[in-house]
């Protein structure tokens, strides 16, 4: 039952973020932009290596996955 609800819950999570990076993109303009963020450009490459923005989604994803299995 607990993993019903789990994937439930991860579908919509996923099914938001999809409809606010089709019809809202300003609200994700900060990933890839925060301090900590390596972006490297060159006239041969790209080098993007997000730590920062990625330490903050595991953190809410972290949150939202505990008060999810909380009982």
């Amino acid at each position: 039952m607990a993993t019903d609800k789990l994937l439930i819950s991860a579908g919509l999570l996923i099914l938001t973020l999809g409809l606010i990076m089709k019809y809202a993109p300003w609200l994700i303009n900060w990933f890839g932009k925060l301090p900590g963020d390596i972006d490297i450009q060159s006239t041969h490459g790209r080098v993007f290596i997000p730590i920062t923005s990625m330490l903050v989604i595991s953190l809410l994803l972290t949150l939202i996955v505990n008060l999810c299995l909380r009982k």
